[in-house]
């Protein structure tokens, strides 16, 4: 009896070994993938913070955008942690206002905008370069020296976006801060078998409005 109780035992020791190898992949692909996923949940929750903080800081500066873009994008960097803003990230920081054309119609202009490149400080695009496209209006002509968005036309010629195009007033001005980061995952496109971690993507993104 006691002999068929071992044989018993070791048969489900086998049994339970076999379940646990077959399912051993299984559980590896779901920890990577849970990790990568915490990860860029992280990340995103930092950049809304700094974009939202930037954005602040903007619009209740004393102080002319020109004055302090670079200041208050080197602020906000310095606490996104655990993010490497310096070498992955980049801060846009636009003025808006609107404006009413000859028809009367009151749509949303452009009057400056600044991307993080502190010469100062050697900080910002200088040192990345990374400087993935403002998703809200794209300067093609950037001072190397303040990171200002150079020769912006002005009045009726002034570049139109559709953020809060019919809803300020003619001579009402918002701030928009955007946030990029190249987010690097640790195992994405990794195989294990059949299961591939997905790759849920490099550029995040957040943009606030004050």
């Amino acid at each position: 009896m006691l002999a068929v109780r071992r044989s018993r035992d070791r048969r489900q020791r086998g049994i339970a070994a076999v379940e646990f190898a077959l399912l051993l992949p299984l559980l590896v692909f779901l920890i990577m993938a849970v990790t990568d996923f915490a990860r860029g949940l992280q990340a995103n929750a930092v950049l809304i913070n700094l974009s939202r903080e930037a954005a602040n800081l903007a619009a209740r500066s004393k102080l002319q955008l020109n004055d302090n873009s670079q200041a208050i994008m080197r602020a906000v960097a310095a606490s996104a942690p655990p993010l490497d803003m310096n070498a992955r990230g980049m801060l846009y920081i636009t003025k808006l206002m609107g404006y009413k054309d000859s028809s009367g119609v009151i749509t949303t202009v452009v009057l400056e905008q600044y991307r993080w490149d502190d010469s100062a400080n050697q900080l910002g695009y200088r040192v990345s370069g990374y400087g993935p496209p403002s998703r809200l209006w794209n300067c093609g002509n950037w001072n190397s020296n303040t990171g200002a968005c150079s020769n912006i036309p002005t009045g009726a010629n002034a570049p139109r976006v559709s953020l809060m195009s019919g809803v300020l007033f003619e001579g009402e001005i918002i701030y928009v801060a955007e946030s990029f980061y190249k987010f690097n995952m640790l195992f994405g496109g990794v195989a294990l078998g059949p299961f591939t971690v997905p790759n849920f993507g490099t550029n995040l993104y957040s943009m606030t409005v004050f």
